[in-house]
């Protein structure tokens, strides 16, 4: 099984963020600092991983994201306190 990822990208302000699903994490995070990730990080200067998600499958990570997505910004900034209560950047 193939390891997936669902992370959670923002900006130095912590005021947006970015939730995208990948296969290889490390590679990701590179692209979006180095402004090749979307272009919606670049434009937003999204560059700091804040949280992410492991899966096993795929389909599960992708599901994932899409509920993210659709949640309220606060209820993000809670999910990602849980485990980063300071909104650190993520070193990987």
């Amino acid at each position: 099984m193939k390891i997936s990822y669902v992370y959670i990208m923002t900006n130095k302000y912590r005021t947006t963020f970015y939730i995208g699903v990948t296969a290889n994490l490390e590679k990701r995070i590179v692209q979006h600092t180095t402004g090749k990730g979307s272009k919606f990080t670049k434009k937003y200067n999204l560059v700091y991983l804040v949280y992410y998600e492991e899966f096993t499958d795929i389909n599960q990570a992708i599901l994932r994201e899409k509920q993210l997505k659709n949640w309220h910004h606060d209820w993000k900034i809670n999910l990602i306190k849980e485990n980063n209560p300071t909104l650190e950047t993520i070193n990987l």
